[in-house]
């Protein structure tokens, strides 16, 4: 977080929480550091924007990071569950750095044109197909790290977007069967450079997507039996407080069981592997004239249940 602040980030956690705010049981699983602490440890945030359960000292031969827990499947789940049932020491917010709830996922996966308000935006037909392209894993970041405008792109965009984590592997996955791999769900910006996107590289996606820090993902890895309905939740992006993007995922084309069908005829879909699920109209591309991110904007994208993810640009 460096120059962030840890006092000046709760302040717009608080700001941001435009849906309820409450404690709960409901599973958000969370990589974090604090100073007494060595290294990462895994942890349960105690409702959206409230502190963390130390799972590691729980239970020691826990995993201590989130690729592993999943790999690990039930057991280490059952162990989780029965850490939220007990009354355990919480770790104030203040105290801890929270990172990205998955970290070297085997691949990012990531679709495009895959909100059917956002395809009228740029008044284009809604695929018929998914369209898919990917990040490199090397560009994610935690939930409140700086985004790094890169020297070589002038166009750097905002688009907020729901990520779903696989909890399962699987190959030719049927859509019936999809939800039984997912793991749960986070909030997820896929920063985008335009001009890199849709005027070098032949246009091909990937380059403009996958600069270092490309990737904020976070704060927490929620359960899929944790969302109430994935598919009908509102979701937000804010650029220094003014809503730029305001939608709702049940607008998505093809929802999260389609799309792992999809993906999965040609590619292994491993415990881990993140796949970003497209974002919603109010990009700044598509603004009248452009607007794109600069210096020492603050970017928070917000999704209901799953929480906020608040990032400063340097």
């Amino acid at each position: 977080m460096r120059a962030f602040g840890r006092r000046r980030l709760l302040t717009a956690l608080l700001q941001a929480q435009t849906w309820p705010f409450q404690p709960s049981r409901d599973m958000r699983l969370v990589q974090f550091q604090a100073s007494h602490l060595a290294g990462p440890h895994l942890g349960l945030e105690t409702g959206n924007g409230g502190g963390v359960i130390d799972l590691n000292a729980f239970d020691p031969t826990l995993p201590k990071t989130m690729l592993q827990f999943l790999e690990q499947g039930e057991a280490t789940l059952s162990v989780a569950r029965r850490a939220l049932a007990a009354q355990l020491p919480v770790l104030p917010r203040s105290e801890v750095t929270f990172l990205a709830p998955v970290t070297r996922p085997d691949k990012v996966v990531c679709v495009g044109m895959n909100y059917a308000d956002h395809c009228k935006e740029q008044n284009v037909p809604v695929p018929k197909e998914p369209i898919i392209f990917s990040k490199f894993a090397s560009s994610i970041v935690g939930p409140y790290d700086e985004i790094v405008l890169p020297p070589k792109s002038q166009e750097v965009d905002w688009e907020v977007e729901l990520a779903v984590v696989i909890g399962k592997k699987g190959k030719h996955v049927k859509a019936t069967d999809a939800m039984a791999h997912v793991a749960g769900f986070t909030v997820a910006h896929d920063v985008s450079a335009r001009d890199w996107q849709v005027k070098r590289n032949g246009k091909q996606w990937l380059l403009g997507k996958t600069f270092d820090t490309f990737c904020p993902l976070g704060p927490a890895l929620v359960t899929k039996d944790s969302v109430a309905d994935p598919h009908n939740l509102k979701i937000c992006c804010r650029v220094n407080g003014e809503v730029v993007q305001s939608s709702n995922t049940n607008q998505m084309v093809f929802k999260t069981e389609e799309l792992i069908d999809w993906v999965s005829q040609f590619v292994t879909l491993y415990p881990g592997d993140v796949i970003l699920t497209g974002t919603p109209p109010g990009v700044g591309a598509f603004r009248k004239p452009p607007v794109f991110l600069k210096k020492g904007d603050e970017v928070q994208c917000e999704i209901e249940e799953l929480g906020v993810i608040i990032n400063r640009v340097v």
